[in-house]
């Protein structure tokens, strides 16, 4: 990744700090902030990097400093991510996704927003376009997409390859795409209007889980390949079951160092021994790099 790219989306999110927070995660060398994944604030503030989080000296965080970050990512309009409050984030300008943590308010069994805030952290998102350079060809066959799962521990860059693929089976190869970003770190919709690069042809629904998604994509959209992340329950793996019988390619990203590992959990092994997937990519990182392999999952 550019340095220089980095540092810039470092600084666009600092932005939504309140000032003397902003001054103080300014005041580290451009180099960290390249690196800086999240900027995180609970009693202090702390920057999250690959090696682990490390506190910014000198900043104690107030439980104003959180209202304020609230308000700077919704303009003071918090009814407009009155959809994903409760779920615990909101998406801001620029793409960067604001975790939320503190006491619940509850009707039923269901969270419907938080008071008192006890932390936030701000996720930046880094694009890298043409990273699936590397692995779509072994995925495309005879004009279509092969089924993909994506495999790697959490934090290691599905995500991010996830949302090049399918920008460039949108772009580059004029896929129809249908992309379900629950969490809203794939395509980072703000106002309607996705912040990152997914691709012209790629249809977003955002705030909705896979379960529910999956199948109104289906009836409504009728795309040539389904992209979902972080596939985990058993509701959502019988969603893309369905997908698949209805003729659409799966592209999807699971926890997971390696393909042996999945056949070890039954979530995952009945959609393997129906072969729903036909290729897998596995990223690995060596000696401080990322490692893409594709393995084959059979006919």
């Amino acid at each position: 990744m550019n340095e220089a790219y980095g540092a810039q989306r470092y600084r666009e999110a600092c932005a939504l700090l309140p000032e003397r927070m902003r001054d103080a995660a300014l005041s580290i060398p451009p180099a960290e902030q390249a690196e800086t994944e999240e900027i995180r604030l609970r009693r202090f503030l702390y920057l999250t990097t690959p090696a682990g989080e490390r506190r910014v000296r000198g900043v104690q965080v107030e439980p104003g400093d959180l209202e304020y970050v609230l308000d700077a990512v919704t303009g003071y309009s918090r009814y407009t991510a009155a959809a994903t409050i409760p779920q615990g984030f909101l998406t801001a300008q620029g793409g960067f996704r604001v975790g939320l943590c503190g006491t619940a308010i509850l009707e039923g069994q269901a969270v419907t927003g938080f008071r008192d805030l006890s932390s936030l952290s701000i996720r930046i998102p880094r694009e890298q376009i043409g990273l699936a350079d590397q692995v779509l060809p072994a995925l495309w066959e005879d004009g279509r997409l092969l089924p993909t799962l994506i495999l790697s521990p959490p934090g290691g860059g599905k995500t991010t390859l996830l949302r090049d693929l399918v920008r460039s089976l949108s772009d580059d190869r004029g896929v129809r795409v249908s992309l379900v970003d629950e969490r809203g770190e794939l395509a980072a919709v703000y106002l309607g209007r996705p912040q990152l690069q997914v691709g012209l042809h790629t249809d977003v629904m955002d705030a909705c889980p896979k379960a529910i998604a999956i199948p109104a994509l289906l009836r409504a959209m009728n795309p040539q390949v389904i992209a979902v992340d972080e596939v985990a329950l058993r509701a959502d793996v019988e969603a893309m079951e369905r997908a698949v019988n209805a003729g659409a390619s799966l592209l999807a990203t699971v926890h997971g160092e390696s393909v042996k590992e999945l056949w070890r959990k039954p979530l995952f092994a009945g959609l393997l021994e129906l072969g729903v997937f036909r290729r897998a990519v596995v990223i690995s990182r060596r000696n401080g790099e990322r490692r893409y392999a594709v393995e084959d999952l059979g006919p």
